[in-house]
């Protein structure tokens, strides 16, 4: 297989350009145009059409192609779903805010953490997206929304640390300045809490928000709902916490999903402010989407008001998810579970 254009950062096409004799300037060209959502040579016409056979010759643009687009009435959020090159999909959603437009892309194709709440894990990880199939999940959005997109969120499909390296590349990717420019402080990754990539997260000292998945105060209750508590304990991750915060200066937040039943007692408020009291963290309360695949149930509206007065009561910042999408299910995993159910 030809390497994917799209994969490569400036430098790195710049040196690919180098050894087929041509000069640094059309590198930048190429960039610039696959970061305008170019999808294939011939739409480079500021290129010989010589270069662009030798190009085409040697490399490619791997196609991410919109599949299916659900605008939700009630607020205009945008639920894409993407097949890629192997006839794989993915998703992604888009939110219109007052402060800019967001998305929410995908990482893997699945998921292999297994958290009971997410339609993403059902059937596990089939595999890792390259950075610019992650990246591409942006252009495409934003080419049908005729919008400029100036935040991203690593929350869709998929663990991004458990897709480190590719992960890492793209936040190079969108960030640069003959790209989509969009900077490191409007990017969010979120994680179960994969402790060694937290730390080597930190090390790399990012200006991202680090978002961690926690969703119980106590490691018994963890485990009920995500298999990776069985490997890395509260305790482990609060401390790579510290740690990224020391490194980085960044504020974590911490999503709690609220499960009927299950997370959304009083005591656990209570029990959760005693964990956060140290962590000057921000807590993302986010009350559970019911999937046909599981019996877990969202809260009543008295029992989430209650959770977060606890939690700033006790002097936790916290807020509750603004529901996005209700009447296009754009929760994470529901259009390509959907999908594949009609393929079958």
């Amino acid at each position: 297989m030809k390497q994917d254009l799209k994969s490569m950062t400036l430098a790195e096409m710049q040196e690919a350009f180098a050894a087929l004799g041509e000069p640094k300037f059309r590198a930048k060209q190429v960039f610039t145009w696959l970061h305008r959502g170019a999808t294939c040579f011939d739409e480079m016409t500021n290129l010989s059409k010589a270069l662009r056979e030798k190009l085409e010759e040697n490399y490619e643009i791997l196609p991410v192609v919109m599949l299916e687009r659900q605008i939700s009435q009630i607020d205009g959020t945008n639920k894409f779903l993407f097949r890629l090159y192997d006839g794989n999909v993915v998703e992604s959603v888009l939110m219109k805010y007052k402060h800019g437009n967001s998305i929410c892309v995908s990482t893997q194709v699945g998921c292999r953490m297994g958290c009971k709440f997410c339609a993403s894990t059902i059937g596990g990880r089939i595999r890792d997206l390259s950075s610019g199939e992650i990246l591409a999940q942006i252009m495409v959005a934003q080419r049908y929304l005729g919008e400029r997109i100036s935040n991203v969120v690593l929350m869709g499909s998929g663990e991004p640390l458990d897709n480190f390296d590719n992960v890492i590349k793209f936040l190079k990717l969108v960030n640069a300045e003959y790209g989509l420019n969009i900077g490191q402080r409007h990017i969010t990754l979120s994680t179960c809490g994969i402790v060694p990539k937290i730390i080597e997260l930190a090390d790399l000292n990012l200006s991202i928000t680090l978002a961690i998945s926690l969703h119980a105060f106590s490691d018994e209750k963890r485990r009920v709902i995500m298999p990776i508590a069985n490997k890395y304990t509260i305790a482990e991750i609060l401390d790579a916490c510290k740690y990224y915060m020391n490194k980085t200066g960044r504020r974590i937040t911490y999503e709690y999903s609220l499960v009927s039943g299950v997370n959304d007692s009083k005591e656990d408020a209570r029990s959760l402010s005693k964990l956060l009291k140290d962590m000057n963290g921000h807590v993302n309360l986010i009350p559970v989407n019911e999937i046909k695949e599981n019996t877990l149930k969202r809260p009543s509206k008295k029992t989430i008001e209650d959770f977060e007065g606890i939690l700033k009561a006790h002097g936790i910042e916290a807020t509750v998810r603004r529901e996005m999408g209700s009447d296009i299910n754009a929760a994470c995993g529901q259009l390509r579970r959907s999908y594949l159910e009609t393929q079958k």
